[in-house]
């Protein structure tokens, strides 16, 4: 079975962390859209479960056990990042995809709606892994270093990363005041507990 391209979609692998907190709390941009249906391969475009070829301009539908396979889809929402839920914690990267509008495509369905796909690497390595130093999300375990301006990215914690560990997020917790005495920077994680306690390395 012969994998679907999307014309036009645009691959933006979001391999830093999304969030680029100032070490004095300011917000960070985050990921953020309502979720389509899983169904079997091909039936919708990147639906949840299904899998991806890699490429550097746009990306292909395949089946997972075929050898193009790189990595799964384990979220779909429809719309824009900055609208929505936040892809799952140990997502890898994500995939934009703009709309598009055919007069016919192979589903028979002549669209494709604007959304993103939170992926997830078939095989190693996994940025999105606590301390991988990628993924579209900083979470517990990951680390970061200053990047200026009073912003943090996220860096390998074992310093295989471009940048050196600074400082590891240890606790993730509703507000500063949680966190432990020995918490040295404040990093924007998101979600329930949106106040990462981060140490130095």
């Amino acid at each position: 079975m012969r994998g679907r391209r999307c014309a036009g979609v645009v691959l933006a692998a979001l391999l830093m962390g999304c969030q680029a907190p100032a070490a004095e709390g300011g917000p960070g941009p985050g990921l953020s859209p309502a979720p389509t249906g899983a169904s079997g391969f091909g039936a919708v475009f990147l639906a949840v479960d299904e899998c991806s070829s890699f490429g550097t301009t746009s990306f292909t539908e395949v089946p997972c056990s075929g050898e193009r396979a790189a990595a799964r889809v384990v979220a779909r929402y429809d719309g824009r990042v900055d609208d929505g839920p936040t892809c799952p914690a140990t997502t890898d990267f994500v995939l934009h995809i703009s709309e598009q509008r055919p007069s016919d495509d192979e589903d028979g369905d002549g669209a494709v709606p604007q959304g993103y796909a939170c992926m997830r690497n078939l095989q190693p390595p996994h940025p999105g892994d606590p301390g991988g130093g990628g993924g579209p999300r900083t979470i517990v375990g990951d680390c970061v270093y200053d990047a200026g301006g009073g912003k943090v990215r996220e860096t390998a914690c074992d310093g295989s990363g471009r940048e050196r560990p600074e400082y590891r997020v240890t606790k993730a917790v509703g507000a500063r005041a949680d966190c432990p005495a020995t918490t040295a920077l404040y990093v924007q994680l998101g979600g329930a507990d949106p106040v990462g306690c981060a140490r130095p390395v």
